[in-house]
């Protein structure tokens, strides 16, 4: 009977105005959060680009490249964090909370001792794949150099921003992610041009703002509650379910990783425009992730605090908002893109051969957000199930079953076939996923 019941209950929830404001509420900080990052980013390439020669740009470029892909497969700290302790908010356990909170933060730090530890020997292996020249190297080095030392903080980070998202504390998210984003861009001025230290003043300023959110976070955490840590949470034993859902996220982000990866380097092998044209269709990709990740950090927070307090139906509620505000973001990006994409891409290149070979892409950019938002989704989901294996699997089947066969399939189509791997490999993790939270939540208790 509550199963039958779930649909109507799930339209009195959608009706209801309190049920959509307390989305909102969670989204829209992080979408404010999620814009001003890139921002940052513009900061540094414009100090970077105006320094006396382009090796500057060049090997500061490629050594944030370095770090920040080290940090986003080390992604699986926050999502780990951020369903746990959202499933601890919907138990009411304070105790659980901080106990989340405390271990994560652990995971974060031995992650960062061993990074720290082992920052040479990762700064050779990148100099060798790098292939860069000696002037571009040296600055590779001396950008390295400074900012691994903010590895701690920003791990540690990942850990904060996971725990108050679950809490749904995502307003404290955005204030620090901005207060940290905005020092980080005074300081980037101040260092370059008043002192003086070019490179190793960009790298600092990111390594002092880094460790500035971690102590506003902390500080946030700890003003309103704060809880004495056991020692007993920090033993093996009860950092088994931790590490198991950090184990399979990880292997979930390497899947990820190795997609992107080929791509990038394939559109290189394709030739040099295929490679512009990869770099600029991208962008419209951040652009979408902006909205995306946005809705996705809502819904993990929900989902969570639903299936900790054990309440199946109000989950089921909760991922029909989730999918409905997804959708709605999707629709208006598609809207925006099918209107503007021709705009969007002048503002991104002014060479006109450029703007016409990326024009011949429009379709793609169009079908982007329509169907990317779905693995957004659900990924949300799962992170709030903690269903980590199930997310593994699903980007392994999509990597592997669909990703890579399509492109092979398609090759001879020279670069359009990345793009149509791209978007097969997207609803393939969309699918696969949403199929896999129908069977849970639908069909099997429907068969108990």
């Amino acid at each position: 009977m509550s199963e039958f019941s779930t649909s109507s209950a799930s339209k009195r929830l959608f009706w209801q105005k309190n049920a959509h404001l307390e989305m909102i509420a969670l989204i829209f900080p992080m979408l404010l959060a999620n814009i001003t990052a890139p921002l940052m980013g513009f900061v540094d390439i414009a100090v970077l680009g105006h320094m006396d020669g382009s090796h500057f740009l060049a090997g500061a470029s490629v050594a944030a490249l370095i770090l920040s892909q080290i940090y986003w497969i080390c992604g699986f700290i926050r999502m780990s964090a951020t369903g746990l302790s959202a499933q601890a908010k919907g138990q009411k356990s304070t105790q659980s909370s901080f106990k989340v909170l405390y271990q994560s933060m652990l995971s974060a730090i031995t992650i960062a001792a061993v990074l720290v530890l082992f920052q040479q020997p990762i700064l050779t292996i990148s100099l060798h794949f790098s292939d860069a020249n000696e002037l571009v190297s040296s600055v590779i080095k001396e950008y390295f150099n400074v900012r691994i030392w903010g590895a701690p903080a920003a791990l540690i980070n990942l850990a904060l921003m996971g725990w108050l998202l679950g809490q749904q504390k995502n307003k404290l998210v955005m204030m620090t992610q901005v207060f940290g984003n905005l020092l980080n861009i005074g300081l980037n001025l101040f260092f370059v041009y008043v002192l003086e230290w070019q490179v190793a003043g960009v790298a600092a300023a990111t390594v002092i703002a880094e460790y500035c959110i971690s102590f506003l976070g902390l500080f946030f955490i700890f003003r309103a509650n704060w809880v004495k840590p056991k020692m007993a949470w920090l033993g093996l034993k009860s950092l088994s379910i931790l590490t198991r859902l950090n184990s399979a996220m990880l292997i979930r982000n390497l899947a990820l990783q190795a997609c992107l990866v080929f791509m990038t380097f394939q559109g290189i092998r394709i030739g040099e425009q295929a490679a512009a044209v990869n770099a600029l269709l991208m962008q419209f990709f951040v652009l979408i992730a902006l909205g995306l990740d946005a809705v996705a950090f809502a819904v993990e927070a929900k989902v969570g605090e639903a299936d900790g307090s054990k309440k199946v139906r109000l989950l089921k509620e909760n991922v029909i908002l989730g999918i409905f505000w997804s959708s709605a973001f999707a629709i208006v990006y598609a809207a925006v893109f099918v209107f503007g994409g021709k705009q969007i891409i002048q503002i991104l290149t002014d060479l006109p051969s450029l703007q016409q070979a990326a024009g011949e892409y429009l379709l793609v950019i169009w079908l982007l957000p329509l169907v990317a938002h779905w693995c957004f989704l659900m990924d949300g989901v799962f992170v709030g199930l903690t269903r980590a294996t199930a997310m593994r699997d699903s980007m392994i089947f999509s990597a592997l079953l669909v990703y890579f066969p399509v492109w092979w399939l398609w090759q001879d189509m020279g670069n359009w076939a990345l793009w149509i791997a791209l978007l097969a490999f997207l609803a393939a993790r969309g699918v696969s996923l949403s199929s896999y939270y129908v069977w849970l939540y639908y069909l099997r208790r429907l068969s108990c």
